[in-house]
């Protein structure tokens, strides 16, 4: 019989608490720290995310009208607004991303063989950013333009189970592009980018270490065509080319042949022509791939609509780091709890059931049994809409 540990508790034991202390004693967290270590910061931020709190002051009236249920929960210490208002500005933002990337490597392992919905063995990743808006006057130190303040959150995806693998927070002003510089390709993987991460450059680099791109071809390249393959026009697939750069300068920086594909959705009518350095696999299976790009879209989407992190606790640099990477390990934390549990709930349904249910003290499995999971339409609003993709024919 279950006794004593609360929803929270339970759901914090799925943490890795020996990591956590690993990553603060990397960089000093618990150092000289008489109330609120790490572990118990960590713990309030995440009770935060679960529960949408608004302020400082809110998660301080909340945490205290729990009463004898705090230490139950596994808070240890009295939660108070200054302390945890202290602890987000000075200690050191890499520990929560240290200890965040800790849970996307147990997750990576345990989503490695999942079905992507089309006939793919390689790993596949989708690349994209997306520009959380600041107040100028609140955070000087994310001058975006003259009178706007953002931070761009830049997200490699991974698609087998849809939770990032890489992330990285820069100021608004740094362009897309540039973050490919920052990554080490896998070979053999697929990245899948948009538009604004066409740079032949990069993308001959990513050539050479063995990895595959897929992304849209701009109307202004300039190419000669080497060779027309053979497609069925039924299809949608209008034409599948091995092309090369005439550019000089774009010939200069991908001298060597790539191959051009075109497609038409046949709901909206809508050309597409992507641009890949894959040669095995199908023209529609490129096709249908690029459409999985939306994966990362509908990310951003989540986190930004169910996690907190559009509205920030504290206003420093550093206050604004720790919450986002907390949010991030949370939603990590859910993927990990979906697997290992095997739980049929979309991470919506996971995230709103332990919303209100925190604080009981009930086995966690058995709170998810007696919710039936709710299935939730596909989100094809404003993306191509490939026939056969969600059912896989």
């Amino acid at each position: 019989m279950h006794e004593g540990k609360t929803v929270f508790a339970q759901l914090m034991d799925w943490l890795p608490k020996y990591e956590l202390t690993k990553c603060a004693k990397r960089y000093g967290g618990d150092f000289h720290v008489r109330s609120m270590p790490c572990y118990e910061q960590f713990l309030i931020l995440a009770f935060a995310q679960l529960t949408y709190r608004e302020s400082l002051r809110d998660i301080e009236t909340c945490l205290r009208a729990l009463g004898p249920k705090l230490y139950h929960s596994g808070f240890r210490s009295r939660v108070s607004k200054s302390t945890l208002a202290d602890a987000n500005e000075k200690r050191d933002w890499h520990i929560f991303a240290d200890f965040a990337h800790v849970l996307i490597a147990q997750a990576s392992e345990l989503y490695a063989d999942e079905p992507l919905g089309i006939e793919l063995r390689e790993a596949a990743y989708a690349l994209d950013s997306t520009t959380i808006d600041l107040c100028l006057s609140l955070f000087p130190w994310a001058k975006f333009r003259r009178a706007k303040a953002a931070i761009k959150l830049h997200t490699l995806l991974t698609l087998r189970g849809n939770f990032p693998t890489v992330i990285i927070l820069t100021s608004g002003k740094v362009h897309d592009v540039n973050i490919l510089d920052d990554l080490c390709f896998d070979p053999g993987a697929f990245y899948i980018m948009d538009r604004g991460y066409l740079d032949f450059a990069r993308l001959f680099r990513m050539n050479q270490d063995g990895a595959f791109f897929v992304t849209r071809a701009k109307k202004n390249t300039r190419f000669r065509r080497r060779y027309s393959h053979p497609v069925d026009k039924a299809n949608g697939v209008r034409f599948d080319q091995t092309v090369v750069l005439t550019g000089f300068n774009s010939h200069r920086q991908y001298p060597e042949a790539f191959r051009r594909i075109g497609y038409r959705d046949p709901v909206t009518d809508k050309s597409l022509v992507f641009i890949t350095n894959n040669f095995r696999q199908p023209a529609l299976a490129i096709a249908r791939l690029y459409k999985s790009r939306w994966q990362v879209e509908l990310f951003f989407k989540w986190i930004k609509q169910h996690l907190r992190i559009k509205a920030f606790y504290g206003t420093s640099e550093n206050a604004v780091r720790v919450q986002i990477w907390v949010a991030i390990a949370v939603y990590v934390l859910i993927a990990i709890i979906r697997k290992r549990a095997n739980l049929p709930h979309s991470p919506y349904a996971v995230l709103q059931i332990l919303s209100v249910t925190l604080f009981e003290k009930t086995p966690i499995l058995h709170v998810f049994t007696q919710h039936q999971p709710i299935s939730e339409p596909p989100d094809c609003h404003n993306q191509p809409c490939f026939p056969g993709f969600l059912t896989g024919q």
